[in-house]
């Protein structure tokens, strides 16, 4: 395998070295054409490693799951290296009990992608039409499909692909006669990342059940004058009065939109929800002194959302929510009602601190994160004070121990959490974790912003960092 990727890196680069200027526009279509052509056949080779990935141990893996071990060792988004997974899940050759190697899933798509005649989106394409498929569609029928579907993705564009997908799906089942696996099945609910103007995006499906709860509420709060946050007294309870109704002038979706977030406060409001990581179910932030004083800029929710400094004053009036308040030097000036467990107060300087799990990559929020024994394991003599704790997410927190093959915390002088790899997952990539501080980023020279790739590593030459 090496040589042959020797050979492949050779080619690629007498191609990235050959000039393209005496060609003419049918010419570099046609280039283009045919290395989309060997990139898409490249997915073949890739799904079978994938597989072979799946196959591995969690100990050889580091303790991680491999859609993890994919976006820290790749650097891809966790949504490309999920999406890879799930290819060669329906697309790799696989292997009964007996060791008997068996066709992929999909055989006919499978072969096409080898062939270089299918891309990654019309792969998902398949994937998204076999799920929504309903279960009384026997297997002659789903062989027929896949057999279609594969003929089809060969050559047509994707939304045309889609298109023909879509028809398929009216044929194989023209009455929508969905059972209640299939309606459990594609039950969910998908908040996209926040955007540039602060939004978040929904979609997905409710199930009748869910529904049914929901309408009621919605035909109460979302109701014209309930819940108008323009509104110096909003009604949210009650019934609201006729210049209220006539004030109101808010679009259905917007008034649907408000009842969702009134729906939210009553719920956290009445304090049933428990607690979450060693701290009751509750709105988490964390700002600056000059940020609250000024009125403007943002906080930074326990999800790592940011939010508007005039939406943390506001929502200060109807709720008492955890609020770290810091100096523009990073030293706490007020912490929200605050052994071996980490106490509240610990937790909420953590989040201040580091915003979210501590490892090198990973995205998981403060919401999702528990306390770890970053400087020494309690089982081992470690102290529960905050400045040798950090946070981690349950998977990351799992994969820490002693063991050779298990990953180990250490805190650095500058406080950071430094995680160092077993050997045979070290790449020399960072070991400390700025996707929770973005700004870090933006300036690599900042004090105390090693741990990325061509920064000195504290303790590179000694072990105990000094």
């Amino acid at each position: 395998m090496a040589d042959l990727l020797s050979e492949l890196e050779a080619v690629h680069a007498r191609l990235a070295a050959a000039s393209v200027d005496g060609l003419s526009a049918l010419q570099v279509l046609t280039v283009m054409e045919r290395l989309q052509k060997v990139g898409w056949s490249d997915a073949a080779v890739d799904h079978k490693l994938v597989a072979r990935l799946q196959e591995c141990g969690p100990e050889e893996l580091g303790g991680d799951k491999v859609t993890k071990v994919l976006t820290h060792r790749l650097r891809i988004p966790a949504e490309e290296a999920r999406q890879r997974v799930a290819d060669a899940a329906v697309l790799s050759p696989r292997h009964a009990l007996t060791g008997e190697v068996l066709e992929p899933v999909m055989p006919h798509v499978a072969a096409a992608v080898a062939e270089g005649r299918v891309g990654p989106a019309h792969v998902k394409s398949c994937r998204e039409f076999f799920k929504a498929l309903p279960d009384h569609v026997d297997l002659s029928a789903r062989v027929e499909a896949e057999k279609l579907a594969a003929e089809h993705a060969s050559t047509l564009g994707v939304p045309d692909f889609r298109a023909a997908l879509n028809r398929m799906l009216l044929w194989l089942d023209p009455d929508g006669s969905f059972n209640d696996a299939d309606i459990q099945r594609r039950r969910g609910l998908t908040f996209g990342k926040q955007g540039a103007d602060g939004l978040i995006r929904v979609s997905g499906h409710l199930t009748p059940e869910a529904w049914a709860v929901w309408e009621p509420v919605m035909a109460k709060n979302a109701a014209p004058g309930m819940c108008n946050p323009d509104d110096e007294n909003p009604c949210v309870t009650g019934r609201p009065t006729e210049e209220q109704i006539k004030a109101d002038h808010r679009t259905k979706a917007q008034r649907q939109h408000d009842a969702l977030l009134a729906g939210g406060r009553t719920i956290l409001a009445s304090k049933k929800l428990g607690k979450l990581n060693g701290l009751p179910v509750t709105v988490v932030v964390t700002t600056t002194l000059k940020e609250l004083q000024s009125g403007a800029g943002f906080g930074i929710t326990g999800g790592g959302s940011l939010l508007p400094m005039r939406d943390l004053i506001r929502m200060a009036s109807h709720a008492f929510h955890y609020l770290s308040v810091f100096d523009d030097d990073g030293q706490a000036l007020y912490l929200g009602r605050a052994k071996r467990i980490a106490t509240p107060a610990q937790r909420l300087v953590l989040f201040s601190k580091e915003r979210g799990c501590s490892a090198p990559g990973c995205t998981a929020s403060f919401y999702q994160c528990q306390v770890h024994h970053a400087a020494q394991d309690w089982i081992e003599g470690g102290e529960t004070n905050v400045n040798e704790l950090t946070l981690a997410c349950g998977t990351d927190n799992r994969k820490v121990g002693p063991e050779p093959e298990k990953w180990t915390t250490r805190i650095r002088d500058d406080g950071r959490c430094e995680w160092i790899p077993p050997p045979h997952l070290d790449n020399g990539g960072p070991r400390v974790n700025d996707h929770h501080h973005p700004e870090n980023l933006l300036n690599p020279y900042q004090e105390g912003n090693e741990g990325r790739p061509g920064s000195p590593q504290p303790g590179a030459d000694d072990p105990d960092g000094n």
